[in-house]
């Protein structure tokens, strides 16, 4: 299918300042809904990084000793959302209790740690408890979020409970604060699942930098193509996420990204770049730099080398 330059710059474009602001409305929703089991607001609602919406706010419950970090996460934090169709992914995250990872050898006790004593409720059913409170029948229980359905205020949410996740294998002196940090999030049903979205907003940022500000634009517009793709019925851009599709983005070279002016050259060649190396997929990374985006998983490589192969069909720039 044929593209024009001003359609791609259209698709291109980030946040406008409305939905900014709904995605802090967003995150106050939940600290509002928190404040009615005692949690209390440790900092205003800021911007972790300038260059996206990424909002974050702290919280703290004296009476049951919780301590909360609450941060917008997926594509609005990054701004690389396509418009109309992201909901906003907010991370409540406990910080109080965290599970540790530690090199060969290490426990926890060489780093002085003692083990968290069982609550009467698990963090999920305490976040489910207060959003309820505050929103009552908008409020439902995924799998592995909870999700709050939006109005004219607010956009389609969901909040994310998870347990702070220290990774110490680079540590080697036993510092306590020397962890990567990510995210532990336990699904109803099914296996826990360990994200690193820190970590993939700040080298998103840095992707976004080093490419003379190209990249997040060209994974709107990589998003953009998957959407209308699937919505005509390709088989590999259905199956493959939006969340994939950043990564196969973020691992082409940078000088890929500033080799031409025009948009359209600029994703033209993204394009060739990734089917040539698509043989190459299983050895990619997410954007956190940590995770293998495939996971050495073969079936999600198919997907994404069918996703690359499809997308070099779809695809024509119109000069």
């Amino acid at each position: 299918m044929k593209f024009t330059e001003e359609q791609l710059v259209a698709y291109s474009k980030p946040l406008s300042e409305t939905e900014e602001q709904q995605c802090k409305n967003a995150i106050a929703m939940v600290v509002d809904a928190l404040k009615k089991l005692g949690f209390k607001e440790e900092n205003q609602i800021t911007k972790k990084y300038s260059e996206t919406p990424s909002f974050q706010v702290k919280m703290k419950s004296a009476q049951d000793g919780y301590e909360v970090n609450i941060f917008l996460q997926g594509s609005y934090a990054k701004n690389t959302n396509v418009r109309t169709h992201s909901d906003v992914d907010i991370a409540v995250v406990q910080e109080d209790v965290f599970r540790p990872k530690y090199r060969p050898g290490v426990t926890g006790a060489d780093y002085g740690f003692a083990n968290a004593l069982p609550r009467a409720k698990s963090f999920k059913d305490v976040v489910q408890e207060a959003l309820i409170k505050k929103f009552g029948k908008d409020v439902e229980r995924c799998n592995k979020s909870i999700k709050i359905h939006g109005n004219t205020y607010r956009k389609d949410a969901d909040s994310v409970p998870a347990l702070r996740f220290r990774n110490y294998q680079q540590d080697y002196i036993n510092d306590s604060d020397n962890y990567i940090g990510g995210i532990l999030i336990k699904p109803d049903e099914g296996v826990e699942i360990i994200n690193y979205p820190e970590q993939h907003l700040r080298n998103g940022i840095e992707k976004n930098k080093s490419t003379n500000y190209s990249f997040k634009k060209m994974v709107r517009i990589a998003k953009e193509m998957r959407y209308q793709m699937e919505d005509r019925g390709y088989k590999y851009a259905k199956k493959a996420s939006s969340f994939g599709v950043e990564c196969l983005v973020w691992n082409v070279p940078d000088d890929i990204f500033t080799k031409y002016q025009l948009i359209g050259f600029k994703f033209e060649e993204i394009v060739t770049y990734l089917y040539s190396n698509r043989n190459s997929i299983l050895i990619f990374k997410e954007v956190n730099g940590i995770k293998n985006l495939c996971d050495d998983d073969v079936e999600r490589r198919d997907i994404y080398i069918g996703f690359v192969e499809e997308l070099k069909r779809f695809f024509e720039y119109e000069y």
